[in-house]
């Protein structure tokens, strides 16, 4: 604004801005007409300076004296309200509506972009107040616009940063502050954070306009600012955190067992080098009292620390209570039912399973309203039941159910869901026939395979082996290796029994998948051990059951490795050390922190509460799961032995696995060897899609390696996720390099794959395939009985009996059910992917604005494309009689269990 004494106001009702200049005791009138910047898809100049007063600066310099003047702006602080209060938070807010009219207020403060010369500090405002806290104290809006005004000196340049001292009791979430008045236009700092009572945290909150600017290109009034903000995140990594802190930091998974209760809920540590494992976020709560090396357990209902800002917000956290208390009473009353009679331990036929969806539990016992009115339970119970029309104790049915009832029975569904269900990245293509173990052979026995060419020479379609090979026609879903070193301790436990196995299937004309063997084995205990067992499509009603069963135990074993390790390891788990690595090396007005904040949403906070809920001694994984009490142990080894972060994004790893080709010629680099393979086909389009919209970030802001090289935030970024994140892996060589731009697009793509795509792809389909347990059993009880066993005439006698007892038990699989219900549903604040926050004003870059809203048109029509396929009949995979749609990487979802939608986030 030069020198000159500028004031402009879009509160004015008038598209005419007066701008007045005094020198002396004359006034000079200047008319300008003011112009907003419109940013959108008809934006043709990019780039473009903002529109600022018709004056000429040697204009200014006439009629502005030397000693600068005083002028006020003002400010609109928007803040969110809290739908529902407690009553100490009803307390809170009456006393500090009161305390604000003495002066116990939000001090607010502006930060200039420009250095005071005589001072060599930034220029600052002076010290603003909001005027109108204790009138709109009772306001019930969700959101409230709060006025302020500033007095700024004329030369004080652009506003790049506002302080906030919070003097009240209460802690308030402040989401937005626009400042008007200046001649650039209104300025827009998206703040987005909880600010805390002075008496909490008594350094003032810092919070930085929407303008990006790289490190090197930081005006000098806000480097000071940028560094302490910073180290104001990363906290000195010392004591206890309390649920209000901002602190990021790191720590090892050694809070996962509970010692103090006994030694049957011991963990080991996951992290170090006994047992590498990426890192978490770091609370600091004290050791327990038999374990110095393990963090004392913290139950719900009480909170896991996460930084302040990484809590769920208020309509996340209703719906997550709502599915958590839901999920509690599916849980809770089948365990009494299980209880009144021995007999309804197991299923006894499955009428009873889909009696869970049509009847519900208790109806037939007559005992529902009596017991929910005895029952300690919350009164939201009540409006849960008013608002489901009373079918709370039901199961919704699952998608699996919807079109077919039988198809989980039929070997065209069983290949199906391998490319197209809720764990589709795991089979690969067959090279060597037979297989061989990886696996040493002095422990765990001979490498090679019991399968052999005769087991699958009959169901080639008259080809030999060798020709399907050939002709990329054999494929495999292959657990042995991960599950025989943990196979002896599984099936110690109570209630599990479990192979490592080995699936091959065959591509038909059609292109769909025909499972033609399944191997079962188990470790050599001795010489003439059975270790290894080869089962093929059925020829008679015996060998029918016997197929039945070993497809039931591949679907175990998937279950296991879905859950623990291409779920919970590869997007959970290992995302979680570059989140925290962005927080305390990427400043927010980083325009790569700009891009990646939405794809960081809730991820800490999920993790928080996995840690304490689900993947914890005796939590919900272990006691639904075949792994049990060592499934985190074999994540740790699939962390160890298979996980590379170069082969995470979709194509490399579509190549790893065989799956494609590299082919310059084709839309996305490669080839499909299953033409109708829909989660690879759907996710190109978005690995395209994310790659176009980092490229254009990337281009933006770095026009040649030396700008990637000397960007000391994102290089400290990608160093501590890597050193400290991943410690144990550090010096693998795999490690992409951070040195061109290409390198930064091809490690941000990945990252945001990770977080949107790849995790909706494995996780909302948990309900809708995993909801009927028979389709997916996530553990097995019995193993496959052969000639000779006891247990043989019992299967002989009453086959499908035989099916349900080892199946997972009433209080298991409605547990399992109740959670991955949770688990699927997308909530009412869901942010999906091409849509973000505050979408206009989240960057001051006009041109990335621009680009995002490409972004977000790119991303509509990969949606209409999906819709198209779903419909086209060519494609068996995903559409037929009976055939599931495949719609999870379908962008967008309405709230609930819809088995589609891709959120920006780990978020659930």
């Amino acid at each position: 604004m030069g020198s000159g004494l500028i004031e402009r106001s879009t509160f004015l009702g008038s598209s005419k801005v007066h701008t007045f200049y005094q020198k002396t005791n004359q006034l000079f009138w200047v008319n300008s007409v003011s112009q907003k910047r419109r940013v959108g898809l008809r934006r043709k100049a990019v780039g473009v300076k903002p529109v600022v007063a018709a004056i000429s600066e040697n204009l200014v310099r006439a009629v502005v004296p030397e000693k600068a003047v005083k002028y006020k702006v003002r400010g609109v602080v928007t803040v969110r309200n809290k739908n529902k209060e407690d009553l100490t938070e009803t307390l809170f807010k009456h006393f500090d509506a009161f305390t604000d009219k003495i002066g116990r207020n939000v001090v607010l403060e502006l930060v200039s972009t420009e250095i005071d010369p005589k001072n060599k500090a930034p220029k600052k405002s002076n010290q603003a107040v909001l005027k109108d806290w204790s009138e709109k104290s009772n306001l019930k809006t969700e959101r409230v616009n709060y006025i302020t005004e500033f007095t700024v000196d004329s030369n004080f340049g652009n506003p790049g940063a506002i302080t906030v001292t919070n003097k009240h009791q209460k802690e308030f979430f402040l989401e937005s502050i626009t400042i008007e008045g200046f001649a650039s236009g209104p300025v827009h700092f998206p703040c987005n954070s909880w600010v805390q009572s002075s008496k909490d945290h008594p350094a003032k909150r810092i919070f930085f306009s929407n303008q990006p600017y790289l490190p090197s290109e930081t005006p000098s009034g806000l480097r000071a600012l940028r560094e302490q903000e910073l180290k104001d995140l990363r906290g000195d990594g010392q004591g206890v955190r309390k649920l209000s802190d901002r602190v990021y930091d790191f720590d090892v998974y050694n809070d996962l067992g509970n010692p103090d209760r006994g030694i049957d809920l011991t963990r080991p540590t996951l992290g170090g080098q006994k047992i590498p494992y990426p890192r978490r976020c770091r609370t600091g709560r004290l050791p327990t009292d038999t374990d110095m090396h393990a963090e004392s357990r913290l139950e719900k209902p009480l909170p896991m620390y996460v930084p302040r800002d990484e809590q769920f917000e208020e309509s996340k956290m209703n719906s997550f209570s709502n599915g958590r208390l839901k999920g509690t009473l599916h849980n809770l009353l089948p365990s009494i039912k299980a209880n009144i009679s021995a007999d309804n331990h197991n299923f006894k036929g499955f009428s009873d399973i889909d009696s869970l969806y049509s009847e519900g539990l208790f109806l037939k016992l007559g005992l529902e309203d009596d017991l929910l009115k005895k029952l300690p339970l919350p009164k939201v119970v009540g409006k849960i039941q008013q608002s489901s029309q009373g079918d709370l104790l039901k199961y919704n049915t699952p998608k699996i159910l919807s079109k077919d009832r039988f198809a989980w029975l039929r070997d065209d569904e069983f290949g199906r869901q391998a490319i197209a269900g809720v764990n589709p990245v795991t089979i690969e293509r067959l090279e060597v026939f037979p297989p061989v173990s990886k696996l040493d052979p002095q422990i765990y026995g001979p490498q090679e395979s019991a399968l052999k060419e005769e087991h699958i020479l009959g169901h080639l379609n008259g080809m030999t082996v060798q020709q399907a090979l050939d002709e990329n026609k054999l494929y495999i879903v292959d657990y042995h290796d991960i599950y025989l070193p943990f196979i002896d301790r599984i099936n110690a436990l109570d209630g599990r029994k479990s192979y490592a196995t080995r699936t091959v299937f065959f591509l038909s004309p059609l292109g769909t998948l025909k499972p033609v063997a399944i191997e079962l084995s188990l470790p050599l205990a001795g010489p003439t051990s059975r270790s290894k067992r080869v089962v093929t499509p059925p020829v008679d009603a015996t060998t029918s059951w016997i197929w039945q069963l070993a497809k039931a135990h591949v679907c175990s074993n998937d279950a296991g490795v879905h859950q623990l390790v291409n779920h919970w390891l590869r997007t959970h788990a290992t995302m979680e050390p570059f989140i925290l690595a962005a927080h305390r090396q990427l400043s927010a007005m980083h325009p790569i922190f700009k891009l990646l904040d939405p794809h960081m949403r809730y991820t800490l906070e999920i993790n928080g509460l996995a840690r304490q809920s689900l993947i914890c001694a005796d939590g919900v994984i272990e006691a639904c799961f075949t792994p049990g009490r060592y499934g985190m142990e074999m994540s740790a080894a699939a962390y160890k032995d298979f996980w590379r972060f170069d082969l995470e994004g979709l194509p490399a790893d579509l190549i790893r696995r065989g799956m494609a080709v590299p082919d310059p010629s084709q839309p996305h680099g490669l080839k499909l060897l299953i033409k109708d393979y829909p989660y690879a086909s759907d996710g190109l389009m978005i690995w395209s899609a994310i790659k176009n919209w980092v490229q254009t970030n990337v281009t933006r802001y770095y026009p040649d390696s030396a700008q990637v090289c000397n960007d000391k935030e994102l290089q400290a970024w990608y160093a501590e996720s890597i050193n400290v994140g991943h410690p144990e892996l550090r010096h693998e060589a795999w490690w992409p390099t951070l040195a061109t731009p290409d390198d930064l697009t091809s490690i941000l793509t990945t990252i945001i794959w990770l977080a949107s795509a790849q995790h909706a792809a494995l996780n909302f389909g948990q309900y809708p395939y995993g909801g009927y347990v028979p389709n997916r059993p996530p553990l097995m009880r019995r193993l496959i009985p052969e000639e000779g066993d006891p247990e043989y005439k019992i299967f002989m006698a009453d086959p499908q009996k035989y099916f349900l007892l080892s199946l997972p038990s009433l209080l298991q699989a409605t547990k399992y059910m109740a959670v991955v219900d949770a688990l699927s549903t997308h909530a009412p604040d869901e942010e999906y992917i091409g849509e973000r926050n505050h979408s206009s004003i989240w960057t001051g870059d006009a041109e990335m604005v621009e680009g995002f809203f490409g972004f977000s048109a790119e991303i509509g029509r990969v949606e209409k494309e999906i819709e198209k396929r779903n419909s086209d009949p060519t494609l068996r995979n995903r559409c037929g009689a009976g055939v599931l749609p495949y719609e999870l990487l379908a962008p967008s979802s309405e709230p609930g269990v819809t088995c589609r939608g891709v959120p920006n986030s780990v978020s659930i």
